[in-house]
């Protein structure tokens, strides 16, 4: 299951409360497949075997809650067994060695690198102290150097690394359709020091994160208490502790899988073409591509010969219902998939209970295009998370979306890791 939407769940005293109408939103399940009623059927049943197959994606795509919370407890089970050994889960729960959070006070100028599937983004960031941190177009000059000391950088490489220290770590697979293999198994911070060095900069990686880990630093500069793992809980670390004894988890669930999954053979062709499978189902880069394969499945011949002979005046219309139609099947799918997804991180813990009466707030910060600009699948995320967690939970857990960790939030760890 993809994912571009970045989780980081935080807790804290005081926070905006939800909208009541975004509260009481639930997630529009449209279940309108019957061919009668939709009127696809006519023109002599031109339109029958395009409403069967709009049927068929549906039964297959169905996420109740019940299957929801089935895909949730496999992935807690996946958690413990990803911090218990490298390679022994479906879940890759990489260790950042992020161990000191920004607290909102840090104060002088860094720089931000931002590489991912969707961008390539450069920073410079001036960090105020209580001030808000913004970005600025030039140096100024009060921010030069002590001697001897070089500029420092965040560097946000969104594909999953083995780390073993917060300024290092080796490229595991490359994602989001990505495939340069002489780098894999490279020191990311070691090859790009290197090519800084050929330029003649004199700047070093402070903190290498990825787009989850920067979303924290975002969250976490307006939201002060964030939950991170305690050392404990994570047989698999080896060597010192940090002064912390807190560190983050980057979970890598982009191709996590289950028996519990709704698939479909649209995502067995996708995969098919695809040089990262799995990805699919809750990823802005392929919910088009799905309902593409759809689409093309249904203008195979004979099915196209049918509807291309439609002459009826509202061909116009019902063509657009089907295309409406599997778009809203497969935006709730990948929805209500990545709400689970959230739930789990929730439930790992055990802040998806209420405790001795006890009402602790979450606030879950979440960056990325998709959450953001797509308001039907911002909406179905939001209603079916409060679905799985029930009113009283619910009442207490907030999802926020965290604009500013685009990239403020490299510069900001590169802050707290600064020397």
């Amino acid at each position: 299951m993809g994912k571009k939407a970045a989780i980081v769940v935080c807790t804290t005293v005081a926070a905006a409360a939800v909208a009541e109408a975004a509260a009481a939103m639930r997630c529009s399940r449209r279940r309108r497949t019957k061919a009668t009623e939709k009127g696809w059927s006519e023109s002599d049943g031109k339109w029958e075997r395009a409403a069967e197959m709009v049927k068929e994606l549906e039964e297959k795509c169905r996420t109740p809650v019940w299957k929801l919370r089935q895909v949730a407890e496999a992935m807690v089970v996946e958690m413990h067994a990803g911090l218990a050994s490298d390679g022994g889960s479906k879940l890759k729960m990489l260790i950042s060695y992020v161990d000191s959070r920004p607290m909102g006070d840090e104060k002088g100028l860094y720089y931000a690198l931002d590489l991912g599937g969707t961008n390539f983004r450069v920073l410079r960031v001036h960090l105020g102290g209580k001030e808000k941190a913004k970005s600025v177009a030039t140096e100024g000059e009060d921010s030069h150097l002590y001697p001897g000391r070089q500029r420092e950088l965040g560097f946000t490489f969104s594909f999953p690394v083995r780390q073993s220290s917060i300024a290092s770590g080796t490229l595991i697979k490359w994602t989001k359709g990505f495939s340069i293999e002489d780098a894999v198994g490279e020191d990311v911070v070691s090859e790009l020091s290197k090519a800084m060095e050929r330029v003649g900069l004199d700047m070093r990686v402070a903190a290498l994160v990825n787009d989850t880990i920067r979303t924290l630093g975002g969250g976490r500069y307006n939201n002060r208490d964030v939950v991170a793992v305690r050392i404990h809980a994570i047989p698999k670390w080896h060597g010192p502790l940090p002064k912390s004894g807190e560190t983050v988890i980057n979970i890598e669930w982009g191709n996590f899988q289950s028996s519990h999954l709704p698939l479909t053979e649209y995502d067995q062709t996708l995969d098919d073409e695809s040089l990262n499978p799995g990805e699919q189902l809750i990823s802005g880069m392929y919910l088009g591509e799905i309902v593409r394969v759809a689409l093309w499945r249904m203008a195979e011949t004979p099915d196209m010969s049918a509807m291309h002979h439609d002459t009826s005046p509202d061909l116009m219309v019902r063509t657009m219902k089907v295309v409406v139609e599997l778009c809203d099947i497969v935006t709730t799918r990948g929805a209500c998939l990545a709400a689970a997804g959230i739930f789990s991180i929730l439930k790992k813990p055990g802040r998806d209970t209420l405790r001795d009466g006890e009402k602790q707030r979450s606030v879950i910060a979440l960056d990325g295009g998709l959450f953001e600009h797509y308001t039907k699948f911002r909406n179905c995320v939001e209603a079916t998370f409060r679905e799985l967690l029930g009113p009283e939970v619910a009442e207490n857990t907030v999802i926020v979306l965290s604009n500013d960790g685009s990239g403020i939030g490299a510069a900001l760890l590169a802050a707290s890791h600064s020397q």
